[in-house]
């Protein structure tokens, strides 16, 4: 249910470039395209990237980690040249670096600052960096990490998910851009997904996840949270040449979660006739 099976040399003599990729579904895009092949350049913000780079370097890929911050624009120009100063050329943006930061009638000019430049401004620097290497590579594709948020009226979070529909309008726009030049883009869009920021909701509730994951998992179809592989999978192909007619789209990742209407899982009672 929470593994997949690696596609071996799927993305053999690739570079990718991940963004926000020291842990959580980051951390799960870098390693499973390192599985298949590909060399990957990753950011993060702290020294989770440095242990995640040994343990991966351990294994044998072939990773760069640039420890900064994408709010600061110089960054975003130097994690590129830097990935093109080490593998030579860029195929793949995976754009996932994003800060939760989730307020609503509170919030300061400052978080929505953050939450946009770090972001969807980010997102956009990241992109107008990397398309000169894709073109000269004869093409690519991109990734934008959106969320269920873009799509859902969500309490007190104006600056997160209007921030992540900023990224969802934005995917197409570039996709409408850069076809030209043989550049896919989409986005995806995960459900709740344990990682840093649940496990940190579950944690501060109490009961850890063992009681919450049954408890949110009521918002899914399939009745529990996702793993970060299940985010990674579906990225991987959206980069990979099996999606070479896709581009400008949106992949729900969400077990159903946008889908699914009031009645949920149908365990409350539904009164026989009503409408």
């Amino acid at each position: 249910m929470n593994k997949r099976k690696a596609i071996a040399d799927r993305f053999k003599d690739k570079v990718a470039l991940v963004t926000g990729g020291s842990s959580g579904i980051g951390r799960s895009i870098v390693e499973e395209l390192c599985k298949e092949g590909a060399s990957v350049a990753f950011t993060g913000i702290s020294e989770i990237g440095e242990k995640t780079s040994a343990e991966l370097g351990e294994t044998g890929f072939d990773v760069l980690f640039c420890r900064g911050d994408m709010v600061d624009e110089a960054f975003c120009r130097h994690i590129v040249d830097r990935t093109i100063e080490a593998f030579g050329k860029i195929h793949y943006l995976v754009n996932n670096a994003f800060s939760f930061v989730a307020k609503g009638m509170d919030a300061t000019t400052e978080d929505w600052m953050r939450s946009y430049t770090v972001g969807p401004i980010g997102y956009a620097r990241m992109v107008q960096n990397v398309v000169p290497a894709m073109k000269q590579a004869g093409g690519g594709a991109i990734v934008n990490m959106s969320s269920i948020s873009a799509f859902q009226a969500q309490p007190n979070r104006w600056t997160y998910n209007s921030a992540k529909g900023a990224v969802h309008t934005m995917t197409k726009n570039m996709a409408l851009d850069l076809a030209k030049y043989n550049i896919r883009v989409n986005s995806v869009s995960p459900g709740w997904i344990w990682t840093r920021e649940v496990y940190k909701a579950a944690d501060m509730d109490g009961g850890g996840r063992e009681k919450w994951d049954p408890i949110w998992g009521q918002y899914h179809m399939l009745e529990r949270c996702g793993e970060p592989v299940e985010c990674a999978g579906p990225v991987l192909f959206l980069l990979s040449d099996d999606a070479s007619f896709i581009t400008g789209t949106d992949l729900p990742i969400d077990a159903g979660y946008q889908s699914m209407g009031p009645e949920g899982l149908g365990k409350t009672t539904v009164i026989a006739g009503s409408e």
